[in-house]
């Protein structure tokens, strides 16, 4: 089989720019190639990727151009730290443009994560690599990434992600650190809802939001425009109750505060009660703005709990399948760009008709090679799979 098999994925790879002036002795295309099939056959670092491309070499020279063999781990880590992140997010995000991965019409979580390891020194924590990254919730896609420098510069970083998404008809749930009027401003100008949380760091809106609701909740909203919504779980001996209340009344917030964030229709409190065998119970009660006025209690309350898929359905994954918070990966872009690229595999491997876990298509790709072009290739109109020498 020749190279024209690879052909779509080594033209999204092109899309990414070599960092490299002299000593082009592996083509960046290829590299990006190898790096991605090691991964999506269990490798988990640099040193993982360039074992398994030497064991698997004369495999990988019946379809790339090896002209100086394979690079070896060091020169892969020198590589992708030194790459463009936003051009290695541009290649990502055509690839799911291509298998038709969008984001417009959907639940979108934007939460961030600190790539735990990522530093220098024990003692020094400061050069921690952090991302804030985008998720569809229902469908478990990881939709877009960029790299912030501390957790402080999400607020940063959050608008430059949502530019780059359709968020037509989408609704989009952030944490109270992306409760600023601006994020709100721009989700409801690109034709989305949004629903944020709002604390202390937002002082009036919260104190008004808080009051105007305790009050309704106080008056089991008696003669207030509104909906509740009460839900019990049950097991491993805890119960957890969970219960909404919203109302459309917002115009008691005053109408100056209501000049400051745009699309602002309704107020919604979430109130938690976990009980533990042997424990008292713990009750915790937050806040929420939302842009959609048509939402009731019931479904704000599951896109709120949704909200949180980005850290069982992403963050969850990338740590447990991936091990990335045991990678010491961390010169230069290195750490953002290789969580990009198991980003990308948690998505093509979630993309598979299977039930198996993410861990175990990650073992099948590495003995199937059918299984594994199957799952590179889906959507890109790639030829027969390539068969091993």
């Amino acid at each position: 089989m020749d190279a024209s098999a690879v052909a779509p994925v080594l033209r999204l790879a092109g899309l990414v720019d070599d960092p490299r002036r002299h000593n082009h002795l592996h083509p960046l295309p290829q590299m990006i190639v190898m790096a991605l099939i090691a991964i999506l056959c269990g490798g988990d670092g640099w040193d993982d990727v360039a074992e398994f491309c030497e064991v698997r070499e004369e495999w990988f020279k019946g379809f790339l151009t090896l002209p100086r063999g394979i690079p070896s781990h060091d020169t892969f880590g020198r590589v992708f730290a030194r790459l463009d992140p936003l051009q290695l997010e541009e290649m990502l995000r055509q690839w799911m443009n291509a298998l038709n991965i969008s984001s417009g019409g959907k639940l979108i979580a934007i939460d961030g994560k600190s790539l735990r390891r990522s530093f220098e020194h024990a003692w020094d924590t400061s050069g921690m690599a952090h991302v804030v990254g985008a998720f569809a919730s229902e469908n478990r896609i990881a939709l877009a990434q960029l790299g912030v420098l501390d957790k402080e510069n999400e607020i940063v970083a959050i608008p430059k992600l949502l530019a780059m998404l359709d968020l037509k008809a989408s609704t989009v749930t952030i944490d109270a650190i992306g409760c600023q009027r601006e994020i709100a401003r721009q989700i409801t100008d690109a034709g989305g809802h949004y629903i944020l949380q709002v604390k202390d760091n937002q002082p009036t809106l919260h104190a008004k939001a808080k009051k105007l609701l305790d009050e309704a909740i106080l008056e089991q909203m008696a003669g207030w425009k509104g909906s509740t919504f009460q839900e019990v779980d049950a097991g491993h001996g805890r119960i957890e109750t969970r219960q909404v209340w919203l109302t459309s009344e917002v115009r008691h917030l005053g109408a100056d505060l209501l000049e400051l964030w745009p699309g602002l229709k309704a107020i919604a409190a979430v109130e938690r009660v976990r009980e533990l065998i042997g424990k008292e119970p713990s009750v915790e009660r937050h806040y929420y703005i939302l842009s959609n006025g048509k939402c009731n209690a019931q479904r704000a309350g599951q896109i709120i709990r949704g909200h949180w898929s980005i850290e069982n359905g992403l963050h969850y994954v990338l740590d447990v399948s991936f091990n990335e918070d045991q990678s010491r990966v961390r010169k230069g872009h290195g750490a953002e760009n290789l969580s990009r690229l198991r980003r990308l595999t948690a998505n093509l491997l979630r993309l598979n008709p299977s039930k198996r876990s993410i861990k175990g298509q990650r073992k099948r790709c590495g003995w199937s090679t059918e299984y594994l072009f199957q799952t590179l290739f889906r959507g890109l109109g790639a030829a027969t799979p390539i068969k091993a020498k």
